[in-house]
């Protein structure tokens, strides 16, 4: 028999119970990190118990979707589960990426349960030098 000692955690599976799990139709949020890495930003998404193929990611204009279904393991019949904390259903996340992004190159990486998007910034966003000309570009108009 298990033992449970945290109370905000009794309270968040009571929430989750009452909400129930995420369906196509609504979806449950997943957590997830931003940052910048160098010349690309880093989204990673935390996926436990979900299988690669059952993962989606989708992008339509600037507007990045991804969507992640966890199923139930199978059980045999004789099993009598006493403590399910562990959620269900389909999770979903989308953001809104900046113009300055290139979503044509996004590299999507999935090990150890966290799905990894690299998102390079484009060429044309990028910090660049622009020369000065100095000389007789000048001319004067006289009349």
């Amino acid at each position: 028999m298990l033992m449970r000692t945290d109370p905000f955690r009794e309270l968040d599976r009571m929430a989750q119970q009452l909400t129930g799990p995420g369906t196509w139709s609504k979806p449950a949020v997943m957590p997830m990190d931003a940052y910048r890495e160098g010349d690309e930003y880093v989204v990673a998404f935390d996926l436990p118990g979900v299988n690669a193929d059952a993962i989606d990611i989708d992008v339509e204009r600037n507007m990045l979707t991804v969507k992640a279904e966890r199923r139930p393991v199978a059980k045999a019949d004789d099993v009598k589960m006493e403590l399910s904390e562990r959620p269900l259903g389909v999770f979903s996340r989308q953001l809104v990426l900046a113009d300055t992004l290139d979503t044509e190159r996004i590299q999507a990486d999935f090990d150890a349960g966290v799905l990894t998007l690299r998102i390079p910034i484009a060429e044309r966003a990028k910090p660049r030098k622009i020369s000065i000309g100095v000389g007789s570009s000048r001319k004067e108009i006289s009349g």
